[in-house]
């Protein structure tokens, strides 16, 4: 299985490429993620199939069976959890390093604050830059205690003899606050609820009720009574669309390309970068749709034309949010004026994505502008330069996808973070869209 501390890795993408044929990416790591935290708090047994076998997913792992779950990996991608039930977690030995994942330590921190041991989430250089506050203040009204230095890990984090339930109103859409909350509302006495500006991804609400819990669900809200029991099953992981996208993108912007993206998970909350390239004006198909353990799953068929400018709102921001370095490139690859408004988010991630796809894309000729909460690009011709991913997985497979327009060469600095998402991403790329990358 992939390491989780990687060493450091930059690569030299060649101009050119002709995307075609067929491509099944990894699993769901937002999926791969929360079928171990569930099933470690079921009863009985969980099988759990396509899981993504990168850095991120195995420190949610790992933590896990510091806590004594029992997890055996009957394949690269295939998983049995011997389920703790939600009272069964033993104390960890030790801090759990949680890495470069930040959903592992918002959703986990939601379990710990209910636990009768205390514990300490810590991870990587990047991961403790980024802020944890948005989960500790719901938390803290929900009666735990955390202590942290400015919202920041690591978090340390004390027993309590009960959660209670809240009604959290939150400012932006985020998935990962929400599921912090309804996972420490299994554990609270009464009724937890979440609102959102906007929906944010369903995943553990969809989940949840595959495990057997009452979820209850509305535009902009996901509710949930403490006590329910979870239930071990099955857990098919279908294709992430958030790697997809990095498919989808390379062959939107090289005309006359196909390609045809397997057992993609088209959750609706996830598919903002399909409507946004099509936007755009690529001809993105969704065939042969099916369900994968309660997730929408197609195939995904993309054709490559010449693509526009848009001006892309706030309300779509959400279901797109961690595909926009792709579509940053899209746009640099469109003819006419781009312009991002509402997504500040994108800031916090990995990396400040924003300032990073803004500094790359200068570099490399394009004219772009970065905003408080976007950017303005104008789509030009793409040349070559040295970039920095600051670490960020997608920043660099963006930048490498930006290849297959640019004139010169684009050397692009430590990439060993796309083990995170997409292990085996240079080998796909150089394959199905005839990428010229070397590490």
């Amino acid at each position: 299985m992939s390491s989780p501390n990687p060493a450091r890795v930059d690569w030299t993408v060649a101009p050119g490429g002709k995307p075609s044929g067929v491509v099944r990416v990894p699993g769901d790591k937002s999926i791969s993620h929360r079928s171990i935290m569930l099933g470690a708090l079921a009863e009985g047994v969980t099988e759990v199939s396509g899981f993504l076998d990168g850095a991120d997913c195995l420190s949610t792992m790992h933590a896990f069976e510091a806590m004594g779950v029992h997890i055996e990996r009957l394949s690269e991608t295939g998983l049995r959890v011997h389920g703790a039930g939600l009272q069964g977690l033993r104390p960890p030995s030790q801090p759990l390093d949680l890495g470069n994942s930040g959903t592992s330590m918002r959703l986990i921190s939601g379990l710990m604050a209910a636990q009768a041991f205390p514990s300490t989430l810590t991870g990587d250089a990047s991961l403790s830059r980024r802020p944890m506050q948005r989960v500790i203040e719901p938390l803290s009204r929900m009666g735990a205690r955390i202590e942290a230095i400015d919202g920041r890990a690591p978090l340390r984090i004390h027993p309590v003899s009960r959660l209670r339930a809240i009604d959290h109103v939150s400012s932006v859409a985020s998935a990962q606050v929400k599921s912090c909350i309804l996972l420490a509302g299994l554990y609270a006495q009464g009724r937890t609820e979440v609102r959102e500006p906007e929906t944010s991804r369903d995943h553990t609400e969809r989940m949840l009720r595959a495990f057997g819990v009452n979820v209850e669900t509305g535009p902009g809200v996901a509710a949930l009574n403490g006590g329910q029991r979870l239930i071990g099953t099955r857990i098919p992981v279908p294709a992430d669309i958030s790697s997809a996208a990095f498919f989808l993108l390379a062959a939107a912007i090289v005309p006359g390309s196909e390609l045809l993206l397997q057992d993609v998970g088209i959750n609706p909350t996830r598919t903002g970068v399909v409507d946004i390239l099509r936007q755009m004006g690529a001809v993105i198909e969704m065939l042969n749709p099916r369900t994968f353990g309660g997730e929408p799953v197609c195939d995904l068929r993309v054709r490559g034309q010449a693509l526009r400018g848009i001006r892309i709102e706030p309300g779509q921001v959400a279901s797109a949010i961690d595909e926009f370095p792709a579509i940053f490139i899209a746009a640099a690859c469109a003819q006419g004026e781009t312009r991002v408004t509402g997504a500040e988010e994108l800031r916090v991630k990995e990396s400040d994505r924003i300032a990073a796809m803004v500094d790359g894309l200068c570099r490399l000729g394009i004219e772009a502008l970065a905003t408080p909460d976007g950017a303005i690009i104008q789509g030009g011709r793409i040349g070559g330069a040295e970039i920095d991913s600051h670490g960020d997985h997608r920043i660099a497979m963006a930048f490498a996808m930006a290849g297959l327009r640019a004139t010169a060469p684009i050397r692009i600095l430590d990439c060993a973070n796309v083990g995170t998402s997409f292990p085996g991403f240079g080998r796909t790329a150089v394959r199905a869209v005839g990428l010229g990358l070397e590490s």
